[in-house]
């Protein structure tokens, strides 16, 4: 290891040591040991969790990941699109570094995914949005409860895995089998991205319906290679290369000139500082990159600027942190205002924030040079506070000094995680912010994923290029595809007396994203005893299928839902085109 190379050349003099005293080196020591057993667990945690022998994946299908086997408090027993595509994306890159027992993992992987792009469900049909689709159930039928949907994420992100394994195959004699069992599947993700890229959808916490950064980042990257795959495969790709630049371009409107707003174009009350920033820094990390700020590389002053934000907003809200000096690293969770189990530090979140650094030191000793500008200096000097502005040759003790700090702060996370993790080695997706004790879904397999995918970039294994060199310069000026929607009017017949109104309300921000006090109202003005005609014409995106419901609101303010189920509706296909649905209150 590069870092316990320099620890040693140090002078004792100058050997760092814990708050107790103990020598880095023997902390460094027990780091280690942790990392070597925690890695065998982790990946015995993850097979685990796929089907069909995955030993906690009883009755999932073949190349089904399980989120958690926990089925109660919290149920995470389906499989999430974007959840299995991070975990495969981690294995592809196992597999590529030599673990050639995964290959049968991988081939499931691709029949699964094959079958669900088939499966309609609430978000609609192949054709029609369903691969926006969050999750589904473990035997491959379609979850039909409601959900923050859809979630744009999936798509690229399943894309990403599969093209590394087609790059694989295709470099390793593979052609026919990346031609005809994988480029299906990437070529309906692609064309899925391409069409609703510029649409709003449920954020990786499903729980914000807006623009999402780590969707965008996520999009951009798919997109990119989705490209260069369809041209090793003589294959079309339409919209990827043209929609590409434009994603890029959009993306540097997250950035607030001190850290990235990681939902914007919704009004979520939040400061947008959220760990999905760093998730999405490490999945478009590219080891043959520059540190570039447009597409936010780990070692990118933006990137670099912006850890220091989201991880910094969890130092005084967690009890575990307290005590904690500025530039240590402390347990990171989703987002400061988080409420889920009252809000707690998670395993994959402290993990991401270890991973880009790591990520990091490994672009800085491949380029050879490190600088610090004004946008990155606030992180470098919470771990160096004598450093300056300047860029630092890898001969100078300048660099030496930051890649053993950089290194030293992310080994930090990886300690939290070590602190908090139980003696069987069993990640579960939280840990007690109060007493660090795991809690929500054990044996999460993101946060084995994520231990794997963070301890191999500290060894310095890295994933293929995906091209970021020569995709990195955003246009000038941001072009958004013209929008195809169509124009669908509403009637709905509802008796009201004076002082009530009718609105429609329902999953799409067009209709309000399900909030009452956005909800889109309806005119009477055709209203008659006869034919108490309530209407409203909404501009609503083409082939997208949704829920809705109406809500009456009284003079006073009070609010009435007709009664379930909720209504579900199929926008026509046709850009420009007009529908009508009746409804009659319920």
């Amino acid at each position: 290891m590069l870092f316990n190379t320099l620890i040693r050349a140090l002078p004792a003099s100058l050997l760092l040591t814990t708050a107790q005293g103990t020598p880095l080196e023997n902390r460094q020591a027990s780091l280690d040991a942790f990392i070597t057993s925690q890695k065998a667990v982790s990946i015995k945690g993850v097979l685990a969790n796929i089907g069909a022998d995955g030993s906690k994946a009883s009755g999932a299908a073949a190349g089904i990941v399980v989120a958690s086997p926990s089925k109660s408090n919290p149920d995470y027993w389906y499989t999430w699109t974007r959840d299995s595509a991070l975990t495969y994306k981690a294995l592809v890159e196992r597999f590529i570094a030599g673990d050639t027992t995964l290959r049968k993992k991988l081939d499931d992987y691709v029949s699964a995914q094959a079958y669900l792009q088939t499966v309609s469900n609430p978000s609609g049909g192949p054709d029609t949005g369903g691969l926006g689709e969050p999750k589904f159930n473990v035997d491959r039928t379609a979850f039909t409860g409601a959900w923050g949907r859809p979630q744009r994420d999936g798509p690229p992100l399943r894309a990403t895995a599969l093209i590394l394994y087609a790059n694989w195959l295709i470099a390793n004699g593979n052609t026919t089998q990346a031609a005809n069992a994988l480029w299906p599947v990437i070529t309906k993700d692609l064309a899925y991205t391409v069409k609703y890229w510029n649409q709003t959808g449920f954020d990786l916490w499903e729980e914000v319906n807006g623009s999402s950064f780590f969707t965008l980042a996520a999009t951009h990257r798919a997109l990119v290679e989705g490209a260069a795959l369809a041209t090793k495969l003589s294959k079309s790709c339409d919209g990827c290369a043209t929609a590409a630049p434009q994603v890029l371009c959009f993306l540097q409107n997250f950035w607030t000139g001190s850290y990235i707003d990681s939902n914007i174009n919704v009004n979520d009350g939040r400061t947008g500082k959220d760990v999905n920033s760093i998730i999405s820094s490490i999945h478009t990390f590219d080891p043959a990159s520059a540190c570039t700020d447009a597409t936010f590389q780990p070692c990118s002053s933006r990137a670099l600027r912006n850890h220091k934000a989201v991880t910094d907003s969890f130092r005084t809200v967690y009890g575990v942190n307290k005590g904690i000096a500025q530039g240590q690293a402390v347990a990171v969770g989703r987002y400061s205002e988080d409420v889920y189990y009252n809000g707690n530090p998670w395993y994959l979140a402290t993990l991401a924030a270890a991973e880009q650094l790591y990520a990091a030191v490994y672009q800085w000793n491949k380029l050879g040079s490190i600088t610090v500008d004004s946008v990155s200096l606030p992180f470098f000097k919470d771990i160096l506070p004598s450093i300056t502005t300047g860029t630092y040759a890898s001969s100078s003790a300048n660099f030496k000094s930051i890649i053993t700090a950089v290194t030293k702060y992310a080994d930090g996370y990886v300690a939290v995680v070590q602190k908090y993790t139980p003696s069987n080695g069993g990640l579960a997706e939280q840990f007690d912010k109060s007493t660090g004790s795991p809690l929500s879904a054990v044996d999460l397999t993101w946060s084995y994923a994520a231990f794997l995918t963070a301890t191999d970039r500290r060894d310095g294994s890295v994933g293929p290029s995906w091209g970021e060199k020569s995709n990195n310069v955003p246009p000038t000026t941001c072009t958004a595809p013209p929008a195809c929607n169509v124009q669908i009017t509403f009637n709905e017949r509802a008796t009201t007396t004076f002082g009530e109104n009718i609105f429609i309300v329902g999953q799409l921000t067009q209709l309000g994203n399900w909030d009452p006090n956005s909800a889109i109202p309806l005119s009477a003005s055709k209203y008659t005893s006869s034919d108490p005609l309530w209407f409203a014409t909404v501009s609503i995106p083409a082939s997208t299928s949704f829920a809705y419901k109406y809500i009456r609101k009284t003079s006073g303010g009070t609010v009435v839902w007709e009664s379930d189920p909720n209504r579900s509706y199929t926008s026509p296909s046709g850009c420009g085109s007009t529908a009508t649905q009746n409804d009659t209150w319920r």
